[in-house]
């Protein structure tokens, strides 16, 4: 199994809010569009810690070949390009559970 990890802090702007909502919405969806998405959660931060970041998505796959159709899976690519705009920074870590 392999397990995909990702946290985003997005830009500050006066949209911030609505765009995480809408990230959230729109990462959550994929697991109706994706078959090799086994499972999918994305949680955002309540913390106010100044290292803080806004969310985290947590995605499982049976194998890497399942982890890189997800990648470049159309719907995937969508939100992608709207990270692009939105993003500050981001971190991801992804490892195989045996």
């Amino acid at each position: 199994m392999i397990k995909h990890i990702v946290m985003i802090k997005l830009k500050d702007s006066e949209n911030k809010k609505q765009n995480i909502v809408k990230l959230k919405n729109d990462l959550e969806s994929l697991a109706e569009s994706i078959p090799e998405l086994l499972k999918m959660e994305v949680g955002l931060n309540f913390s106010d810690k100044p290292t803080a970041l806004d969310l985290v998505l947590t995605a499982e796959f049976d194998n890497i070949i399942g982890l890189n159709k997800y990648r470049v899976h159309p719907e995937h690519v969508k939100i992608l390009n709207f990270l692009k705009e939105i993003v500050e920074k981001s971190t991801v870590v992804d490892y195989e559970i045996n």
